[in-house]
């Protein structure tokens, strides 16, 4: 669990805190991609909006597919500050020394920020490999033992590599995390009952929060692409035919969202919602069915 610690002064003047991650009870957590630049007050304007519905937490990606963004640590700080919600720092082995991760890891304590995500990170694509260079001074498992004893609550990954038929390897390494350090992890986005009942069978024996991610659809093309070009995400037949046949994507794609938040309080402790390409506007419709 997390210690309280304070943010901006409410109208009144009062100083309000920033609750505890409770993994006792589901987690609903939004992820947040930073900008592409040094300003956050669009993403900040937008988080704010959906600051009173039933979101928990917000988990701050740090560079996605290896592209260069806004720092994590310095974006959750700012959620913190104008939501008084708790941010998710995500850290990846993929972009700092040993020595760096630990400063990364201290200044987040110091920031009042207390939970975080251990991971690889993405691959850096071979047409970058010329400019940008993977750290690695660390695997996964010593990140997360490493922010385990600086006191952080320590989030992992659960990839199931659905296009590999990796289940089972993956449920393995994330026994591995577990061992290291891990408190919960967060799935790859599922997008059927069939799938999320059989990762809730697989890692039953688990002894962590399993938090289901959930990334909504936007067009048949974006459906596509996830199915077809990304690792580690899986959509059914039967719900790429309705995006295709859809008079309104988008609407369907929310649907599919709200369902599978009810399959998440079925099978798991927890739901993250992805938005796609900063489509926050999405979420009150989404959390409202909650």
């Amino acid at each position: 669990m997390t210690k309280n610690c304070c943010c901006e002064n409410d109208n009144h003047g009062t100083q309000k805190t920033i609750p505890k991650i409770d993994l006792d009870n589901f987690l609903t957590t939004i992820e947040v991609v930073p900008p592409a630049g040094s300003d956050p007050s669009g993403i900040l304007s937008a988080l704010d909006a959906l600051k009173d519905l039933p979101v928990n937490a917000f988990s701050i990606a740090t560079n996605p597919v290896a592209k260069p963004r806004m720092c994590a640590l310095s974006l959750s700080a700012l959620i913190q500050q104008k939501t008084c919600k708790p941010a998710i720092l995500h850290c990846t082995t993929r972009d700092h020394n040993k020595l760096g991760l630990q400063a990364t890891l201290w200044g987040a304590k110091a920031l009042g920020i207390h939970t975080v995500m251990a991971a690889t990170g993405d691959f850096v694509s071979m047409n970058q490999r010329k400019n940008v260079s993977d750290v690695k001074d660390l695997n996964v498992f010593e990140l997360i033992t490493m922010a385990n004893e600086s006191d952080m609550l320590t989030g992992a990954v659960l990839d199931f590599r659905p296009e590999a038929n990796g289940l089972e390897k993956e449920v393995e390494r994330l026994e591995k995390k577990a061992a290291a350090g891990a408190s919960f992890a967060v799935t790859q986005p599922i997008y059927d009952r069939d799938m999320a009942r059989t990762i809730s069978i697989t890692t039953g024996h688990i002894d962590i929060p399993i938090i289901m991610g959930i990334l909504p659809l936007r067009t048949a093309k974006h459906a596509r692409f996830l199915n077809e070009k990304v690792a580690g995400i899986a959509v059914p037949e039967k719900l790429l035919e309705k995006m295709e046949s859809a008079s309104d994507p988008i609407a369907q794609g929310v649907e599919n969202a709200k369902e599978m938040l009810s399959i998440a309080k079925e099978f798991f402790r927890g739901a993250c919602i992805m938005p796609p390409f900063d489509h926050y506007e999405i979420m009150p419709d989404i959390l409202k069915s909650a």
